[in-house]
């Protein structure tokens, strides 16, 4: 495994031309981390990047923080050493750390069922669903049957009761499919119901991960929060990505009542231009809207990786999200994704095309357009990497992909890749 813990770090600051515009490149990585900052600068190189980052921890010890490019998409404001970025589905990872925390505590059973803490959830056959089931993406309330607003998610008390009366699109526990946008809300209403000072997921996350750990993250960005920080993100069509896809997916994508198309359509942003305003990122959108820079993201994954000393997670919680992901009873087939994926207490688990981690004990959660973050038990590690140029398409992002391979040879991990 390549580390010196002893040596300094090494200071990366280079400029890549690309196209007559230079993009330039910041950071640092540990000795015997070099590869991953060469496939840094070689994304940048290839036209891929307007700006990102990119971290990985071993426990609390950094090697790798790299930074660059640009955090406006006009290709004028740098990216710097403190910008944030939005995660969307990358979120889910933050929002399931906070889960745990709440088990951890006491205050919730992954086995007990939702409407135990939560009454007016069983309503429309619901009544059985597990914690544990929904938490894995199969309890099938994937879906709104009640048009998604602004207004109505910043209503509290109306989401709950649509959340509530929602009926699932396939018999809980059957199966799985990813819930696009709607987990986070109902992670949300149950953790107020269980947390004794009755707080939101995202409080929660404040109160009990980013703070304790002094860590740049967010879900639901605070009213003093510093616009200039934040990197505006800019949606592309990585439609080459899917020739690699299954036909069922494709086909559904052109389908607006396919059940695909319906989960997707679960949000209440209509353009790209909504993810880049206040009104879209101060509501608590708790699987899609989190605001953090990659070191924080990575930080917080080695944490849990490590057993999590420093946030007093109970060892038994640590054991449960590092158990392998319980499959649902018909088919690992996802119902959005219409290929194999597995999931288990909020993350995604190590999959066929998202190859987290070195061992199946790995978790975390990849966002749409490219950014991803994950624990790796074995090696106590935390890795993230946070773009602003979204292509959407892509599940396992290949720059991601590309710069995890470079850190896994670094670490001299047998990870399959």
């Amino acid at each position: 495994m390549a580390d010196d813990s002893a040596a300094p770090p090494i200071n990366v600051s280079d400029v890549v031309q690309v196209k007559g515009r230079e993009f330039r490149i910041e950071g640092y990585v540990a000795p015997g981390y070099e590869p991953v900052a060469d496939q840094f600068r070689e994304n940048f190189a290839r036209g891929r990047e307007i700006g990102a980052a990119t971290a990985a921890y071993l426990g609390d010890r950094p090697v790798v923080d790299l930074w660059g490019g640009y955090r406006s998409v006009d290709h004028i404001q740098p990216w710097e050493r403190d910008t944030t970025v939005l995660l969307l589905s990358t979120t889910k990872g933050l929002s399931a750390m906070t889960a745990a925390v709440a088990h951890s505590r006491g205050w919730l059973d992954f086995d007990a069922p939702v409407a135990s803490y939560w009454p007016e959830f069983a309503q429309n056959g619901k009544a059985d669903i597990t914690v544990r089931q929904l938490l894995a993406h199969q309890a099938g309330v994937c879906v709104f049957d009640t048009p998604l607003t602004l207004d109505l998610i910043t209503s509290r008390d109306q989401l709950d009761d649509v959340l509530a009366r929602q009926a699932p699109a396939w018999t809980p526990g059957e199966r799985h499919g990813y819930h696009v946008v709607v987990l986070g809300w109902y992670q949300d209403a149950l953790l107020r119901r269980v947390d004794p000072g009755g707080r939101s997921l995202g409080t929660l996350l404040q109160d009990e991960i980013a703070s304790p750990l002094g860590l740049d993250m967010f879900i639901g960005l605070l009213e003093s929060a510093d616009e200039r920080r934040r990197a505006e993100v800019h949606v592309t069509r990585a439609w080459g990505s899917m020739r690699e896809w299954p036909l069922a997916l494709t086909a559904a994508m052109f389908n607006p009542r396919s059940l695909p198309m319906r989960m997707a359509a679960a949000s209440p942003t209509r353009n790209q231009e909504d993810l880049n305003t206040r009104p879209y990122l101060q509501p608590e959108i708790p699987s899609a809207n989190g605001v953090a820079s990659a070191r924080a993201v990575a930080r917080a994954y080695a944490e849990f990786a490590s057993g999590a000393p420093a946030l007093r997670i109970d060892p038994q919680t640590i054991r449960e999200l590092e158990a392998p992901a319980s499959a649902p009873s018909s088919s690992t087939i996802d119902a959005f994704y219409c290929f194999e994926t597995a999931y288990a207490l909020g993350f995604s688990k190590r999959a066929p095309r998202l190859p987290l981690g070195s061992s199946t004990a790995a978790y975390g959660a990849p966002g749409a357009g490219g950014s991803q973050g994950f624990a790796d038990p074995e090696l106590g590690l935390g890795f993230a990497y946070t773009p602003n140029k979204l292509d959407i398409g892509v599940y396992d992002d290949p720059r991601a992909a590309a710069i995890r391979a470079r850190l896994y040879e670094c670490l001299g991990s047998q990870a399959v890749r």
